[in-house]
């Protein structure tokens, strides 16, 4: 078992970041706290992208020296994976800030329970 896991380390950690992204987001109370936790696990969603197109001997696919070989490249698919979704990763989190810094000005807590219940009493 060892030696799949010293194979797979980077599988393997992550997996344990997103554990620790998935946690965080469940547990936490405080709305920046849980935006953390949620670009935490698209790093680990980057990480094991880029760790599943990466092959061992095997360079960027760019054309030198005339090898057109196929086997000489790696995949190229989750490079641009990765790529677009930290694009995206970035404008959600802008978004979600953005959001929280309303929350904040008009509620005075990133508590969730604390919004939540102002938002009931603003209900009734």
């Amino acid at each position: 078992m060892g030696a799949n896991l010293f194979a797979n380390f980077g599988e393997a950690v992550a997996m344990v970041l997103f554990g620790i992204g998935f946690t965080n987001l469940l547990l936490q109370k405080n709305l920046i706290k849980k935006i953390i936790g949620l670009n935490i696990m698209d790093s680990a969603i980057y990480l094991f992208l880029a760790e599943k197109g990466y092959i061992e001997g095997r360079t960027a696919p760019i054309v030198v020296d005339g090898i057109q070989s196929v086997e000489a490249y790696i995949n190229p698919v989750p490079s641009g994976l990765v790529l677009t979704g930290i694009v995206v990763s970035v404008s959600v989190t802008a978004l979600m800030l953005s959001l929280t810094i309303r929350l904040y000005r008009r509620y005075h807590t990133l508590d969730l329970d604390e919004i939540s219940a102002l938002l009931k009493k603003e209900g009734k």
